[in-house]
Parts: structure tokens; C-alpha cells; sequence
């Protein structure tokens, strides 16, 4: 998105991302708090495996960029942070994620510190 784009935002619902071949590129904001990633770190992986077979035989649907924003409390309590991780490095520019920590003491360790907003 850009300043002054329109877009659509949906909360509750079915948790799914199911696209088909055929079906145009999109690009996907994910935003999670505490143990609300699950249903979206289902889609994640689910995104990834796409990027995969996309890069693997060039057929498929073109999968978009996806951006995740996941809070919660302090890094110990971010929920697959080091999958996450992983899919960022294993997709580069294709899977982001920002955490945003709210009541973290003490120091965040190097890996997630270019990852990390909030306190």
C-alpha cells in the first residue's frame, strides 16, 4: 500500500488463503497479537509452500509479498518467532514480518532486533 491507498480489511471470519492457479497476484498484511497467530501462521506457512513450488516449476498461482505484524508482551511470548524467522531468510523481500513488543525489560537478543518495534 501506498499513502492514500483504499483497502480492505477483514476481522473474524473464516481463517483461510486458498487462491487457485488462475487467480490474480495479491498482497497480504497478516496482523497478529499474542495467540492470534496461529490461524495466520497457518496461512503463512501455506504462503510459503506456494513462494516454493512457484520457484520450484514456475507454474502455480504468483504469489504476492506478504507482510505479518505480530505484538505481544516480550519476545518470549511471540509464538513460532524462529519459523518465522526462517521463512524470512528462506524468502527474502517475499515474507516480512515486524514484531512490536509492548512491556519488554530486558534485551532483545540480536536475532529479532532488526525485527522489533516497541519497548
Amino acid at each position: 500500500c501506498a499513502l492514500d491507498s483504499e483497502v480492505a480489511l477483514r476481522v473474524g471470519g473464516d481463517f483461510f488463503f486458498d487462491p487457485q492457479p488462475g487467480d490474480s497476484p495479491v498482497k497480504l498484511v497478516l496482523i497478529a497479537g499474542g495467540v492470534g497467530i496461529n490461524p495466520l501462521f497457518s496461512i503463512l506457512l501455506h504462503i510459503a509452500d506456494l513462494h516454493g513450488y512457484q520457484e520450484g516449476k514456475g507454474n502455480g498461482y504468483k504469489m504476492g509479498t506478504v507482510k505479518l505484524y505480530y505484538s505481544a508482551k516480550k519476545t518470549s511470548e511471540l509464538l513460532f518467532k524462529k519459523n518465522i524467522l526462517g521463512l524470512m531468510n528462506a524468502f527474502p523481500g517475499k515474507i516480512t514480518c515486524r514484531f512490536h513488543i509492548t512491556q519488554q525489560s530486558s534485551q532483545i537478543c540480536k536475532e529479532l532486533q532488526p525485527h522489533v518495534t516497541g519497548k
